[in-house]
């Protein structure tokens, strides 16, 4: 009995219930749920002794579903159809009864006769809308659901309309999991419904298991294309199913196709390329908007699309491995887009870029330094991107051993913002200033100023490097442990992973009984991460949560497994794992809201 129809019976049980109050019969109200409570935990013997008394009460044929299926579950098959056939005889124009009766000849074996009542009760259905959705969940009542297919489309023929109950058909497409059958269903409700979109990608994502679905998809939405090559939802339907198998490529050649077909602006394309730097197909996105570039600078996206390439670029450039002549390359194109447009809010993205590069991947700190304290006295900035401006300048004064300087910008941001976000953000960063300093006590304090900030991401970090404090300064041997984790930490800081790593495992070297392992473990993982090494960041990832299963680290290990599966390592199934895991093991973590909404999306709930 599945969960959707057991739903049913509870509400046809709750009428039943006002029935039997109304006619005064001698039935206590108790023997309903307990009738309900035998059938549901299967003891149909119990059930039916109930139910025969509720039933035989007058107007109480609500609770005829579930005295006939008890009567199934028991085979007493002469008594559900001496049952059914009475109903029939009461209620001769209904269909549900002889839909009833069908159920029990195929329960019986005798798939013949129940073909043919069902095939006769479609033959005569009328033209009328509501008459033929009844039919239809009379069929999905008795779990028919083939039947209720073929009423829902006979309905379609009657009424000259192939856009009708389109929901209910991809309900029990999805419901049976009938790839096929829902893959086309899709595909021509889209044409006029192209909202559909979002909910298709969703929910075939869900049931298709291997690459084998998306290529018969594939050659599916190719015949539609084939039919309609202007309509662009196609297109977008099309981008998305080569995505899913990362053919990022093939996906551009088809919106570069559409576009000259259409002779479009570029926009579909544009508004496409997202989803390729989201999936990390950085060198399919900077192709795209080389393409975007050559129809003009009179174009709409022409500078857009010029200032996303740079964007792209520099992910692609800082992620993983890099050369300095690269990055070199890299800084001459900002300044290069700083010189033709001038220095101004409208630029501000290519000064932080710039002055990035040079701080973290250049070795000319000094240099970022002084644009930015240029760009904070630029006339038009606002109040907020200044603020931003001084906590990266804060940071760069950290990289030019000017520690007191990024102490007074933090606390000149904080005091300027308290308690908003940016205020917020900087208090963190003069506490983290404070940890690799080995100061932990003023750390600390920061820290649990923070703990009530209304940034969730903040006030869990700040927690999570007050307890690490808290847990390692009890003895003057894990309080030098500790300023060997920071030293490593302000390495990474300065953008110096191999070295951090070195630092890392001198530890256990120095302090064989140190208590860092988990926190240490949880940096290795993100600079992995960021070197695009995922597999080895997911193995270290596993031995935090299998290891330290009350750590402060293990339910952020579960929240980046689950990440990483399913955005770099495309493996659904075990993203699901680890998200479900940390919802069940850890409700009260910060990730277990977003947590949760990624598993049903994986799942394709709520769609």
């Amino acid at each position: 009995m599945n969960r959707l129809l057991f739903i049913i019976f509870l509400l046809f049980n709750l009428g039943a219930n006002a029935q039997i109050f109304r006619s005064n019969q001698p039935v206590s109200p108790d023997e309903s749920t307990l009738a309900i409570q035998y059938y549901q935990d299967g003891d149909f013997e119990k059930a039916a002794v109930l139910l025969e008394k509720l039933y035989a009460i007058p107007n109480n044929e609500a609770y005829f579903d579930l005295y006939f299926n008890t009567l199934l579950k028991l085979k007493r098959y002469d008594a559900a159809e001496k049952l059914v056939k009475k109903e029939i005889k009461k209620n001769p124009q209904g269909d549900m009864y002889p839909i009833a009766l069908g159920k029990l000849y195929q329960e019986k074996g005798d798939t013949q006769n129940a073909n043919k009542i069902f095939s006769e009760i479609i033959t005569k259905l009328p033209k009328d809308e509501f008459k033929i959705r009844n039919l239809a969940n009379n069929f999905y009542r008795f779990e028919n659901y083939d039947f209720a297919v073929q009423t829902f489309k006979q309905g379609r023929k009657i009424l000259g309309n192939e856009q009708l109950f389109t929901f209910e058909l991809l309900n029990i497409y999805r419901f049976k999991k009938d790839k096929p059958m829902l893959m086309q269903e899709y595909l021509d409700a889209l044409a006029t419904m192209p909202q559909l979109l979002p909910q298709a990608e969703a929910v075939l994502a869900s049931i298709f298991e291997d690459k084998n679905d998306y290529q018969t998809f594939q050659a599916a939405i190719l015949k539609k294309v084939q039919k309609l090559p202007d309509a662009e939802i196609y297109i977008q339907l099309l981008t998305w199913n080569y995505i899913q198998q990362q053919e990022f490529d093939m996906a551009l050649r088809q919106l570069i196709a559409f576009d000259k077909r259409t002779k479009a602006d570029g926009g579909t394309l544009f508004n496409a390329i997202y989803t390729f730097v989201e999936n990390s197909a950085y060198e399919t996105a900077i192709k795209a908007y080389e393409y975007l570039l050559t129809k003009g600078k009179d174009n709409p996206y022409y500078l857009p699309a010029k200032i996303e390439m740079l964007n792209t670029k520099y992910n692609l450039h800082t992620n993983g491995k890099y050369t300095v002549a690269t990055l070199d390359l890299l800084a001459k194109d900002y300044q290069t887009l700083l010189n033709e447009n001038g220095k101004n809010r409208n630029t501000l993205f290519a000064i932080k870029k710039l002055a990035n590069l040079q701080a973290y991947y250049l070795n000319q700190p000094s240099m970022a330094e002084k644009e930015l304290e240029e760009t904070i006295k630029m006339p038009g900035v606002n109040d907020q991107d200044v603020g931003q401006l001084k906590l990266d300048l804060g940071d760069i004064y950290i990289l030019t051993n000017q520690p007191w300087e990024a102490f007074l910008v933090y606390e000149q941001v904080s005091k300027q913002f308290e308690g908003q976000p940016i205020g917020n953000e900087a208090r963190f960063r003069s506490a983290k200033l404070s940890f690799y300093q080995g100061n932990f006590e003023y750390s600390n304090g920061q820290c649990l100023v923070l703990k009530a900030a209304t940034s969730q991401l903040i006030a869990n970090d700040a927690l999570n490097l007050s307890l690490l404090i808290s847990d390692n300064i009890q003895t003057p041997s894990d309080s030098n442990a500790l300023k060997m984790y920071a030293d490593a930490e302000m390495l990474l800081f300065r953008n110096l992973p191999e070295k951090a790593i070195k630092k890392m495992d001198s530890i256990a070297i120095a302090f064989p009984q140190n208590s860092l392992s988990d926190a240490i473990m949880m940096s290795k993982a993100r600079i992995f991460i960021k070197s695009n090494d995922f597999q080895k960041a997911a193995d270290i990832l596993k031995k935090v949560t299998e290891e330290f299963k009350e750590g402060i680290w293990t339910d952020d290990a579960l929240f980046t497994l689950g990440d990483l599966y399913e955005k770099k390592l495309n493996d659904i199934a075990q993203a699901k794992i680890y998200f479900q895991k940390l919802i069940t093991d850890y409700p009260g973590s910060m990730f277990s809201a977003e947590a949760r909404k990624r598993f049903r999306n994986l799942r394709g709930d709520g769609v």
